[in-house]
C-alpha cells in the first residue's frame, strides 16, 4: 500500500495552522504523511455517508480525509479539535 500521495484542502491547511500549539501542528503534519505509506493505520475508522471518508485520531485532534485506492490519492478534508470537527 505504499506510495499514495497526499493532496490538502485549503481549507484544512488553514484550519491546521489554527491548531492549538505549534506541537500539535507538527504530530498533526507527521500523522498526515503517514497516510502515504498506510491510508488506513491502526486506529482509522470509517465514516458514514461518503464512501471513502475516513478519520484518524492525533491526541484531542480529528484528521478527516478521502483515501481513493484506484487512484492512490489521499485528501486530507477537515483538519480539527474532536468537539467541532463533526459540525
Amino acid at each position: 500500500m505504499a506510495g499514495y500521495s497526499i493532496r490538502l484542502k485549503r481549507s484544512a491547511a488553514k484550519e491546521n495552522e489554527r491548531v492549538g500549539t505549534q506541537r500539535d501542528r507538527r504530530r498533526i503534519v507527521s500523522r498526515i504523511r503517514a497516510l502515504a505509506s498506510d491510508p488506513r493505520p491502526s486506529g482509522f475508522q470509517k465514516l458514514s455517508g461518503i464512501e471513502e471518508l475516513y478519520r484518524i485520531r492525533q491526541g484531542d485532534y480529528r484528521i478527516v480525509y478521502v483515501g481513493d485506492d484506484d487512484d492512490k490519492n489521499v485528501v486530507v478534508i477537515k483538519v480539527g479539535h474532536r468537539k467541532v470537527i463533526y459540525r
